[in-house]
């Protein structure tokens, strides 16, 4: 008989648990779980490393993000208690809007089987009743004239896209159009740090809300730059309306853009909804987004904007994966754009 091994290999684990190696990295990259080292260096999982992975593949199975395991996972029982009271309050929502839709079909199908052929106002019958537009506006140029429709406006969205895809015209036009919403574009870069420190000091109120969101980024692996600071303050200046942002990772290495999401996931449950244009896949990493946030792709063909859902597998899921790159990719491409020549 094979004696038991107190520690066992990443494969070893995954197996063990149910999980890919793949999802035992995320929960490393998270600060979710931390194996031991052999003594060559290579990661071996203990009992107890194996028993808090499974606390985590518990959670995710239950719905949660992994911003929102962070929160639970060392928390007293009130915590627990109060996060899972809004998760089961979210997946009643969506049982609730999945039970809508089912008798939808049934009915519809009924309707196919008696010879009767669905009309584009019964097709549309059951997305009418999902609820009031969050947006609603004739898609600029490059598109047709198309009209967008946004039902729901989640807490934090990303917009996704590859370049020439319209993503920036199409995030202005979303900031027009949501009510008090700001667009912040990446004229924030063009200001000094001197010149900047000194407008935040001038404001009280103001600096002391951009130290405090600095802090907690230095202390989760942020680097001081001008591009962080410019961009905390512009997030702290505004009120409690939407907010765009175009290229939220421009400037800022691997580490920041990780601790600026996870910050932004902190705040997604209580503050202002945040809509953030991205091609970092350090920023918007899929096996991480979670049921309080969503995706809209602008695709290459110009076809309209979609929400896509961060499931493989899902229609959109693989464009808006080739949309992504590593920091180290995108520094490659910064501050080049799209070029479409007019024709005369």
């Amino acid at each position: 008989m094979t004696a038991f091994r107190k520690h066992l290999t990443p494969s070893e684990a995954a197996k063990r648990l149910g999980v890919s190696i793949k999802a035992l990295r995320l929960y490393e990259q998270h600060g979710l779980l931390s194996p031991s080292r052999s003594t060559a260096g290579w990661r071996v999982y203990s009992p107890g490393d194996l028993t808090r992975a499974a606390e985590i593949a518990a959670f995710r199975a239950l719905g949660f993000s992994l911003a929102q395991i962070s929160r639970v996972l060392d928390s007293d029982p009130q915590t627990l208690a109060e996060a899972l009271a809004l998760q089961e309050a979210s997946l009643e929502s969506e049982e609730h809007k999945l039970a809508g839709r089912l008798t939808e079909v049934r009915r519809l199908r009924t309707q196919l089987a008696g010879g009767r052929s669905p009309g584009a106002r019964d097709l549309l019958g059951p997305l009418s009743a999902d609820g009031e537009l969050a947006a609603a506006f004739d898609l600029p140029w490059p598109w047709g004239g198309e009209r967008f429709e946004l039902r729901e406006l989640k807490p934090l969205t990303y917009i996704v896209g590859p370049l020439g895809s319209g993503k920036t015209r199409f995030a202005k036009r979303l900031a027009e159009t949501l009510s008090g919403a700001t667009f912040l574009g990446l004229e924030r870069l063009d200001e000094t740090g001197a010149k900047l420190r000194t407008r935040i000091a001038a404001e009280p109120a103001l600096a002391a809300r951009v130290d405090k969101a600095l802090a907690w980024l230095l202390e989760n692996g942020a680097s001081p730059t001008d591009a962080l600071l410019a961009l905390v303050a512009a997030l702290e200046s505004q009120g409690p309306a939407a907010q765009v942002v175009d290229m939220i990772e421009e400037g800022l290495d691997q580490a920041t853009q990780r601790a600026m999401i996870a910050l932004l996931r902190r705040r997604a449950s209580r503050a202002r909804p945040m809509l953030i244009m991205t091609r970092s896949n350090a920023i918007l990493d899929l096996d991480a987004v979670g049921s309080d946030e969503a995706i809209l792709l602008c695709p290459a063909n110009h076809g309209p904007p979609c929400l896509v859902p961060a499931r493989r597998g899902a229609p959109g899921y693989e464009a808006v994966a080739t949309c992504l790159a590593s920091p180290e990719v995108r520094a490659r491409t910064q501050g080049v754009i799209a070029y479409r020549p007019r024709v005369a």
